[in-house]
């Protein structure tokens, strides 16, 4: 044995906590292009510290009333080691919630508060949540009075709620049930770039062509929550600010008129901290020494607090009452002429010509000192740029509207990733419905259940059929921001009825036949499209010797057009399928990768989705009905055939084009079958190999089928939150 005390230090660990920087341990490191399933592997429930029942469970022993009273104590509870801004923490809550929700982004519904994933990194240390640490560290005190009942991720936008009351704003409501996550969410793409702030054309660039935003994203610049305050890569621009903040904000699912009231809206209470030396500023939360205990951006001057806080670099409020909910905001806006100026921090801002007294802003620390209002070069694209200004004097002149507006546009910021209203919890939730909640009315659960089964299997629909239209129905599911699924029966409805991946001309027929089934039987669509996959499922089981039921849980609701937000609905669209060997095109992405995507989205890991590739490929459900990947010579019956010919060293592999391949037989060099790269993935990558080979043992074919039959069921019901405890 080596003597590891010979060698350097004689310290006989290995060195380096970071796993990709230990060079002879990081598969990834070494074999770059493999695929990585951790996105597949995150969130486990071994990670969460707690057994002690669903959260939502825990909330029902909350006490709401006692839990807002302290916070609206605790925001003038001014505390030396970090002062409030005029005896206030108004502000600082109200960037804490803000910033939290801010991430959410449309396109994959990743991002938002709903996971309190700001405590992690990236975003524990992104430039633009500078400071941040030290909001939810004055939040300690109550989080662990209340412990279990209340979850980081709700604390953090309900303290930006409470802020703002407690400033004078009536708000909109608040749910509660939001859950924590335990570690980073390492699964979202949050840009290319190689730097922090690093400029449009750079390397790794999120922009392309005139300007054009990679999608899913949102943010102008890595480490950005919205766009560059100081305007477009830092120059001050209103116009060219304008057209990044309308992007922004509609990929964040906000038109222009809740765009404008969300800026004047934070705008109206609080400031911006530049009046220092950004130099001076320690690193980030996440690259912190120890013994500043996650705590970032640490001054060691004696003025780095209070009036000599850094955090953007802008420096001042916007309105002359900062710690007021007002209608000042749009006054101190409109009547002034605005110039260029530099804070103490060397960032660009806008101060008024000519200030009047009355609208000078208090010190932060002495009220006898008196200082400019402050804009943005975002507050100055509401003023100049033509289609915001016409919503900025309309708010202007109209104080109960802006604040009604301001007040719909805070809640739907602070609760889009929380999916429908189903999932909302708490003494404050709202009476209305609102589109973006994707409402749908109950549906009936005490149906003849026994009669639409009989009429479903009486009805000619073929097994592929039967399996694909609910397949369809469900895979729009999106465990991002709990969108899509089967509950709704949303399929019959535009957009979806027309997306090229449901194949419209088939799914016409069926939904056909399902409509005249529901008229008769008084269920909802929804349920028998459900239903109707789970027996043709059945079906194929039976086939394959396994006598096995799958649980049916009525209930669901037929949404109406009405209550169908079409564009917002365009965005879960999918653009490939790997379960159903599907892509509308060809992408940069490989199409194992976007399998990947969709199966994290869906809520599977790794076990599962290789099930249901597997069971979906032998029932024949491939798109337009490809053979690529049946590799069985008796589609329709749910065997392992799948999984005992991929292994099988009988064939073997040729590709023929870039996703497209030929399975030989060894012996005969005759074409057996063909498949794709979603298909090989499962015998090539050493992980999927191994569940793969699970199931094409002899002994594993009932095992296969209890657990397709236990991911199906997961899919379709992964959207009825009202069968939540």
């Amino acid at each position: 044995m080596k003597n590891v005390e010979s060698q350097g230090s004689g310290c006989p660990i290995v060195h380096g906590g970071n796993i990709t920087q230990q060079h002879n341990s990081s598969s990834q490191m070494w074999w770059p292009s493999a695929l990585n399933l951790d996105i597949l592997h995150q969130h486990d429930t071994k990670t969460r510290p707690h057994s002690d029942g669903s959260y939502r469970s825990r909330l029902k022993s909350l006490d709401v009333t006692s839990l807002k009273r302290d916070l609206r104590a605790l925001m003038t509870a001014s505390q030396p080691w970090w002062p409030a801004d005029w005896g206030h923490y108004g502000g600082l809550m109200i960037r804490l919630a803000w910033h939290a929700a801010g991430t959410y982004r449309i396109a994959d519904g990743r991002g938002g508060a709903g996971t309190g994933n700001q405590r992690f990194s990236p975003l524990n240390s992104w430039p633009d949540n500078g400071n941040l640490d030290k909001a939810r560290r004055l939040l300690w005190p109550i989080k662990k009075a209340y412990g279990n009942a209340i979850s980081w991720a709700d604390l953090m936008v309900l303290a930006g709620n409470v802020a703002y009351e407690s400033m004078g704003l009536t708000t909109f409501g608040f749910s509660f049930g939001r859950e924590d996550i335990w570690h980073p969410e390492k699964d979202i793409f949050w840009g290319s770039e190689t730097e922090w702030l690093a400029k449009s054309g750079g390397e790794g660039s999120r922009y392309s062509g005139d300007r054009e935003l990679e999608n899913p994203l949102a943010a102008v610049m890595m480490g950005l929550i919205y766009v560059n305050p100081e305007g477009v890569d830092g120059q001050p621009d209103p116009l060219k600010t304008a057209a990044d903040i309308r992007v922004t904000f509609s990929r964040m699912a906000m038109n222009d008129e809740e765009t404008v009231a969300l800026i004047a809206g934070g705008h109206t209470v609080g400031k911006a901290h530049g009046n220092g030396n950004p130099s001076r500023l320690g690193p980030a939360p996440e690259g912190a020494p120890l013994h500043d205990q996650g705590l970032g951006w640490i001054n060691p001057t004696a003025l780095g607090i209070g009036r000599g806080t850094v955090t953007s670099g802008l420096e001042g409020a916007w309105t002359p009452h900062p710690t007021q909910w007002d209608h000042s905001y749009f006054r101190v806006l409109m009547d002034y002429d605005w110039e260029l100026s530099k804070s103490p921090a060397g960032a660009w801002q806008w101060i008024p010509v000519e200030v009047r007294p009355e609208d000078m802003v208090p010190d932060v620390e002495d009220a006898s000192l008196r200082t400019p209002p402050i804009m943005t070069d975002a507050d100055m694209a509401l003023k100049l740029d033509p289609g915001f200004r016409v919503i900025s004097e309309r708010f202007a002149t109209d104080a109960r509207y802006f604040e009604s507006q301001f007040s719909r546009a805070w809640f739907k910021l602070t609760h889009r990733d929380l999916g429908p209203k189903s999932r909302y919890f708490g003494p404050e939730v709202p009476s209305e419905d609102l589109i973006w909640q994707d409402p749908i009315s109950p549906g009936n659960s005490d149906f003849d259940l026994g009669k639409a089964r009989q009429l479903i299997r009486s009805a000619g629909l073929s097994l592929r059929e039967l399996v694909v239209t609910a397949w369809d129905s469900a895979r729009t599911f999106r465990g991002s921001d709990f969108r899509g699924g089967a509950n709704g029966g949303r399929i019959r409805l535009a957009p979806q009825n027309t997306w090229i991946g449901n194949e419209p001309d088939q799914l016409g027929r069926v939904l056909a036949i399902y409509q005249s089934i529901a008229a008769e039987v008084g269920a909802s669509v929804a349920d028998l499209i459900v239903l109707g996959g789970n027996l043709g499922v059945e079906h194929a089981a039976k086939e394959a010797g396994v006598d096995i039921s799958i649980p049916f849980f009525p209930g669901r609701g037929d949404a109406r057009i009405e209550d169908t937000d079409i564009d917002s609905f365009a965005v879960l669209e999918p653009v490939a399928d790997g379960f159903r060997n599907w892509q509308k095109t060809h992408y940069s992405a490989k199409p194992e990768e976007l399998l990947l995507d969709r199966a994290q989205l869906m809520g599977l890991s790794a076990l599962e989705m290789t099930a249901l590739v597997g069971g979906m490929r032998v029932l024949d459900a491939n798109y337009g009905g490809s053979k690529d990947g049946v590799f069985t010579h008796r589609p329709g019956v749910l065997s392992t055939d799948f999984f005992v010919n991929l292994t099988d060293m009988a064939y073997r592999w040729v590709p023929t084009g870039r996703n497209s391949y030929n399975i030989l037989d060894r012996v005969s060099e005759s074409i057996v079958w063909t498949a794709t790269r979603v298909d090989l993935v499962f015998g090539s990558n050493s992980i999927l190999r191994a569940y793969s080979e699970y199931y094409a043992q002899d002994d594993n074919h009932t095992q296969f089928v209890r657990d397709f039959v236990a991911a199906w069921s997961k899919v379709m019901n992964a959207d009825r939150y009202d069968l939540m405890g």
